[in-house]
C-alpha cells in the first residue's frame, strides 16, 4: 500500500505541472493474492502487486486520456504530457460538464485487519478443509479464494481530494461427483464473516441431492431462484437498463417508462455505496459521492444512476455512479440491493406444488432485446425439481429465455434473508438479494447433462 498521505502529495505536485485548464487523476492500487483448486487439491497460487494511474485532462471541452502503472514521478509527468498532447487532437465534447469541485464523504469501514493480513498459507488451510470434506464424501472440489487490499484515489486542478482504502476477500466452490454438481460463494471485507464450513456443506449438499440428474421438459415452470442465481440477472439489468446513458440512447427497458410499473409490487431495487450490509465504497471514480438511489420501488421505474457527463446532459446532478475512464459505457450502479421480504427458501418449496429451484446462472445474454430486458442462459451447479412441497430430484440443466420485466413482474414471494453476490466488476460492490419465487418462468431448451 503506497498511503494516503504519499498518494495525495505525489499526485497533487504533478497535476500542478499540467498545462491543461482542468485536469483529474484516477489512483487504483493494492495487492492481492489468488489461491485456485481443481480435483480437490491447490494447482496455483499468485499474488499481484500493481497500481494504474490514469490521467484525463480538459483543454476547453477537448479530453485527453493517458494511464501508466508506474508511480515514478517522471513517469507520471511523462503520463500527464501525454493526455494532454492527446487532449489537443480531440474534438470538443459537447457534454463534457469540467471536472467537480472539493467535495465531502460519508464515513464508511471498507478495511479490515485480518484480511489484510491473511496469508496465503492461511488460504491454503481453508482450501484443504474444503478438498478434504469434499473427498470424505467422494467428490471433487474446484474453486478459487481471494483475499486483497486496495487504495483508490481522486484528485484534480479543481481542489477535490478523495482517498478510500479496502479489504476484500471472495470464494467460490463446486463440488463435483460423475454426474451432478453443487455450488457455493461468499464475498465480503471482512474474511472473519465468511463461513467456510456452511459454504462447504451447501455445495457438497447440493452435489449429493442432485445426483441421477433427470430430464424435464421446456416450458413455463414456477421457479425459485436463489440469491446467486437472482444476482446473475441483475448484473445483466445494471448494464443494459438502470444507467443513464442507455436512457439516452433509448435503448433501456425504462425508455417511455418512468414513473409507471414495470414491475412486480414485490420487487424493489436500490443502489447504496454506504450500506455497510454489502460491500461499501462512498465515491464514484470521478471523485463524487455515492448518492442511494431508488432504482424501481415496489415495480414502478423510478430512478436512474448518472455520471458527471451524463447528468450534464439530462441537466440532473451526479449521483456518484462514474466508471473509470476510458470507458464509454456510461454511469452503472455497482451497489445494488433487493429488498427483502417476509418469507424463506423452506416456506417457497413448501408452498410449491410443481416447479424448478435454480441455484445459479451462467452463460447469460443480455442483449437480445433491451427494451424489454429480454435475456438467456442456463442452469447450472444445482437444478432441481419439486414437488408437492419437497425437492424430488436433480434435474439436467435448462435454457431459459425470458423478459426479466416479466419474470420479476410475476413475483409471488420473497425471502428475508439475503445474501452478497460476487459480481462482474469485483470487489468495487456487489449485489445483495433474497431467493424469490417467480411464476411462470419460461425455459426454452434442455440438454443431456
Amino acid at each position: 500500500m503506497i498511503g494516503k498521505e504519499k498518494i495525495f502529495d505525489t499526485l497533487s505536485s504533478v497535476l500542478k505541472k499540467s498545462m491543461a485548464d482542468q485536469s483529474e487523476v484516477l489512483l487504483i492500487s493494492g495487492e492481492s493474492g489468488l489461491t485456485r483448486y481443481a480435483n480437490s487439491f491447490i494447482h496455483q497460487n499468485v499474488s499481484e502487486r500493481n497500481a494504474r494511474i490514469i490521467f484525463r485532462v480538459a483543454k476547453g471541452k477537448k479530453i485527453g486520456i493517458c494511464s501508466t502503472n508506474s508511480f515514478k514521478k517522471e513517469d507520471l509527468l511523462k503520463a500527464l504530457s501525454s493526455a494532454y498532447n492527446i487532449a489537443l487532437m480531440q474534438k470538443e465534447n459537447p457534454d463534457f460538464p469540467g471536472f467537480l469541485s472539493k467535495q465531502k464523504y460519508v464515513k464508511v469501514k471498507t478495511t479490515y485487519k485480518k484480511t489484510a493480513d491473511f496469508s496465503p498459507m492461511q488460504r491454503a488451510e481453508v482450501v484443504k478443509k474444503i478438498c478434504d470434506r469434499a473427498i470424505s464424501r467422494k467428490l471433487t472440489a474446484a474453486g478459487s479464494f481471494a483475499t486483497g487490499q486496495s487504495e483508490i484515489a481522486v484528485l484534480n486542478t479543481n481542489g477535490l481530494s478523495a482517498y478510500q482504502p479496502i479489504t476484500s476477500a471472495s470464494i467460490n466452490l463446486v463440488a463435483m461427483s460423475e454426474d451432478s454438481s453443487g455450488f457455493a460463494e461468499a464475498m465480503n471485507r471482512d474474511v472473519s464473516q465468511i463461513d467456510f464450513e456452511k459454504l462447504t456443506e451447501t455445495a457438497i449438499q447440493k452435489c449429493l441431492d442432485s445426483k441421477k440428474p433427470r430430464m424435464v421438459e421446456p416450458g413455463e415452470y414456477d421457479v425459485i431462484l436463489e440469491p446467486v442465481a437472482v444476482a446473475n440477472l441483475l448484473e445483466w439489468l445494471s448494464i443494459i437498463g438502470l444507467g443513464a446513458r442507455q436512457y439516452q440512447e433509448g435503448t433501456s427497458f425504462m425508455c417511455g417508462k418512468m414513473g409507471e410499473k414495470v414491475m412486480g409490487d414485490s420487487f424493489t431495487l436500490t443502489d447504496d455505496g454506504a450500506d455497510e450490509n454489502g460491500v461499501p465504497f462512498p465515491f464514484d471514480f470521478e471523485g463524487m459521492p455515492k448518492q442511494k438511489v431508488v432504482l424501481i420501488d415496489k415495480g414502478v421505474a423510478k430512478n436512474l444512476v448518472y455520471d458527471s457527463q451524463t447528468a450534464y446532459k439530462d441537466k440532473v446532478k451526479s449521483t456518484g455512479h462514474a466508471l473509470p475512464p476510458p470507458s464509454t459505457e456510461g454511469p452503472a450502479p455497482l451497489n445494488l440491493f433487493v429488498k427483502a421480504g417476509n418469507s424463506s427458501t423452506k416456506k417457497m418449496i413448501e408452498s410449491m406444488e410443481h416447479g424448478l429451484l435454480v441455484t445459479r446462472f451462467h452463460y447469460i445474454n443480455g442483449y437480445l432485446d433491451t427494451k424489454n430486458a429480454l435475456m438467456t442462459g442456463m442452469t447450472r451447479d444445482g437444478t432441481f425439481r419439486v414437488e408437492n412441497g419437497k425437492i424430488k430430484n436433480g434435474v439436467k440443466n435448462l435454457r431459459f429465455t425470458e423478459s426479466m420485466l416479466k419474470a420479476f413482474s410475476s413475483i409471488s414471494l420473497v425471502a428475508k434473508q439475503r445474501e452478497i453476490a460476487i459480481p462482474w466488476w469485483g470487489d468495487l460492490g456487489a449485489i445483495v438479494a433474497p431467493s424469490v419465487l417467480i411464476k411462470n418462468f419460461k425455459f426454452t431448451g434442455k440438454t443431456e447433462f
